[in-house]
């Protein structure tokens, strides 16, 4: 989807010379409207500043459309609380991937073809026994999946586009495969093959937490709440790993190479770390009778103490992920027994938080972070896994992302500008003379 030009422009003077120009504004289909400044320098010569890319398009898309300030998430078009109740994360993928949701026939072949990807190249395990064995899983994923290219060179050249598709699949398909592999190497316990009888979330636990002794049955309501968090996490328009994934490809890096940097920007505790940081907050809280001490503390702007999970940068409203996630959260608790005091911490911070008057009134309500992190505990995980899963899930909003900006022929490779504030030019003193 191009660019919409309105009949609308912004002028902007320059006081010192007198100068005016026009820049036009550019309408999309939802959201604000966006000054295009691509001529600014040209007629100027000077950039906009703009730390973080807070306040800039970076691209224009028609993957995923946000609204925090009354929080919407949608995907091609379809609201997020449609997706996780009536679809399958498989089924968001194809949406992801295509732009519209599959027929039955379609469903069956992306199903068929993404079941017989899961397996791994059989060398690559032998890449995961030259990390430590307490080598976090996020490292380790960062390594295999650099590697997928060295294993898979018939998808590298990204001007093929079906091997661009093929590139997808294998990326989808395999990432729950080495996932579960990292689990299993930093456990010490043997690595466990897909099976193509089961679903995808249902063959993820499989492999994590199967072993060959037995035969291995995920619970149903386990294994939906995966899958929907799966879904909740598949996209998030431009964010720090996606803006990530896009820089990295608009050099021409090959798909594989592009993920791999995506999930090194998500290991930032800043970005993919904030449901582990709940589980952490709930350990220093410790027990349901110190939560007024600490709701106190996150009142106080001159204490460190800060209350994971609740509040979002982009939501200002209600994260509308955390909405569908609550209910996961009781049908797991409930499935497993809340007999972990951290969980049922949780769930009272939860009740009490929500009837304060200091968090309601500034709409800080738990987010999708806390909701996934209680879950994702509550099944087995460990911490050290939490971004792992959420590398797994984002990886299909990576390539669709990335797929998207290589099929756009106005595509050129990304190059940021700045303020330059250091020395101007200064003769070079010998060594000898320097003081």
């Amino acid at each position: 989807m191009s660019d919409t030009k309105s009949s609308d422009t912004v002028s902007v003077t320059v006081n010192s010379t007198g100068e005016t120009i026009e820049l036009p504004i550019l309408d999309g289909t939802e959201g604000p409207r966006v000054i295009d400044v691509r001529q600014l320098y040209a007629q100027t010569g000077m950039f906009t500043y703009d730390p973080s890319y807070t306040s800039t398009a970076s691209c224009d898309s028609s993957i995923t459309y946000i609204d925090g300030e009354v929080g919407i998430l949608r995907h091609g078009g379809y609201a997020i609380e449609d997706l996780a109740e009536h679809s399958s994360f498989l089924e968001v993928c194809y949406l992801l991937l295509h732009g519209e949701l599959p027929n039955a026939s379609q469903m069956g072949d992306f199903e068929h073809t993404i079941t017989y990807h899961t397996m791994v190249h059989d060398q690559l395990q032998f890449l995961y026994r030259g990390f430590r064995r307490d080598a976090h899983p996020m490292a380790v994923m960062i390594g295999v999946v650099g590697a997928m290219s060295a294993f898979y060179h018939d998808s590298t050249d990204i001007s093929d586009p079906d091997q661009r598709l093929i590139a997808s699949h294998r990326l989808i398909a395999k990432m729950p495969t080495m996932a579960a592999m990292a689990y299993k190497y930093s456990v010490g316990q043997p690595f466990m093959y897909p099976r193509n009888d089961m679903k995808y979330a249902e063959n993820f636990l499989h492999m994590t937490f199967g072993v060959p002794a037995e035969d291995y049955e995920a619970s149903p309501a386990i294994a939906r709440a995966l899958d929907r968090i799966f879904i909740l996490h598949a996209d998030h328009e431009q964010n720090a790993s996606t803006s990530t994934v896009r820089l990295a490809g608009s050099s021409g890096a090959n798909p594989f190479a592009c993920i791999a940097a995506g999930i090194a920007t998500l290991w930032g505790p800043a970005h993919g770390g904030a449901n582990q940081a709940v589980l952490e907050m709930l350990e220093q809280i410790g027990s349901k009778d110190r939560i007024p001490e600490f709701l106190e503390r996150a009142k106080d702007k001159d204490d460190p103490f800060r209350l994971m999970g609740f509040g979002h940068r982009v939501y200002k409203n209600y994260d509308p992920r955390a909405g569908v996630l609550k209910q996961s959260t009781y049908d797991v608790l409930e499935e497993v027994g809340i007999e972990n005091p951290l969980l049922e911490l949780a769930m009272e911070l939860e009740r009490i938080a929500l009837e304060d008057e200091y968090f309601v009134e500034r709409k800080l309500f738990p987010n999708v972070d806390f909701y996934s992190g209680i879950i994702l505990s509550a099944i087995g995980f460990p911490t050290s896994m939490f971004t792992v899963l959420f590398a797994l899930a984002r990886t299909v909003g990576w390539i669709a992302q990335w797929k998207e900006m290589i099929e756009d022929p106005g595509q050129r490779i990304g190059r940021p500008r700045q303020l330059y504030k250091g020395y101007v030019e200064r003769d070079f003193v010998p060594m000898d003379k320097r003081s």
